[in-house]
């Protein structure tokens, strides 16, 4: 009865989307290769778990996380701390733009209003790269999580001869990457290495998934491989995801202006628009109306007039 209901504490709610904020929250499509969320201390509602596909047909929406608490600020800090232990990769999420958005000063004192993410848009925005706190706490981990497998033979560290350098004391280093960058430590041999800012889990030999301030980043054993793909010109339109093409506006050979609309993506229920980064010719034309696209894929490259001539 109504006189038995009562409000008991806060609660609250964080929307997992497949999206890149950096990318103006566009849908982030293909297979979840890793998921993990906390088990306890939040409510997780999914439809999906990992090794299911990121759909470009439907919502991206990944989970919900609902936390409760006495108060709000402790159901705020309870839901950032489970963002910040919640894995995902490839596909790109808008945890760290969640987590940030819980640390804001605004929304905690609830002042929050409807035009603040546009007016704090890029402070909400997640680190391209780990912090070197995290980078270099990575490295330690890749060095010591699984020695027989990953990076030495354990009894040849002990002996002293990783890392040897003649007429010079040892100095194991580790060279790692993470989102296309390399950085390179010195290793270390601590058995109790578990960073308190970083979440991290397995994902393969040589490499871990960390979680910082809720935005998951790959780091793994720098490799070096040689260049088989040329990299696009500025004047390149590619994809910014997979879709269908639904509408071309120009040929081969036109003359555009900067701005101007060059043809019609539809993906996730939504149509995005792809124009002219400059005034030029269109120089290659590669989409057709119908045609399904991956990401990234060359659409069009524009000619700047001076190359064009």
């Amino acid at each position: 009865r109504q006189e038995e209901l009562s409000i008991n504490g806060w609660a609250m709610e964080a929307r997992l989307y497949a999206e890149d904020p950096v990318k103006g929250f566009l849908p982030s499509v293909g297979r979840l290769e890793f998921f993990a969320a906390p088990d306890k201390d939040c409510r997780l509602e999914t439809g999906v778990e990992q090794g299911d596909t990121i759909s470009p047909f439907y919502d991206p929406m990944i989970a919900k996380l609902v936390t409760h608490a006495e108060t709000r600020e402790e159901a705020i800090e309870s839901l950032a701390d489970c963002l910040n232990r919640t894995g995902v990769w490839p596909v790109k999420s808008n945890s760290g733009f969640l987590f940030a958005l819980l640390q804001d000063k605004e929304f905690r004192s609830g002042e929050a209003t409807t035009g603040m993410i546009g007016s704090k848009s890029d402070a909400l925005m997640p680190a391209a790269t780990p912090s070197e706190f995290a980078l270099e706490e990575a490295s330690s981990i890749l060095f010591c999580a699984d020695r027989n497998s990953w990076i030495q033979d354990t009894q040849q560290w002990r002996d002293g001869v990783l890392g040897f350098r003649l007429n010079q004391p040892n100095k194991p280093l580790i060279r790692i990457e993470a989102e296309g960058e390399k950085f390179e430590f010195t290793a270390r041999d601590d058995d109790d290495v578990w960073p308190p800012r970083i979440v991290w889990s397995h994902l393969s030999e040589g490499a871990i998934l960390v979680t910082e301030r809720g935005q998951s980043y790959r780091i793994g054993i720098a490799r070096e491989y040689g260049k088989v793909q040329a990299s696009a010109s500025d004047g390149a339109i590619l994809s910014p995801m997979p879709g269908k093409i639904i509408a071309v506006e120009v040929a081969a050979g036109d003359t555009v202006t900067k701005g101007q609309k060059l043809l019609t993506l539809e993906a996730m229920k939504m149509e995005h628009t792809l124009t002219a980064p400059f005034d030029g010719v269109v120089e290659e034309l590669n989409a057709t109306p119908g045609a399904q696209v991956q990401v990234e894929a060359v659409l069009a490259k524009i000619a700047a007039h001076e190359t064009a001539a």
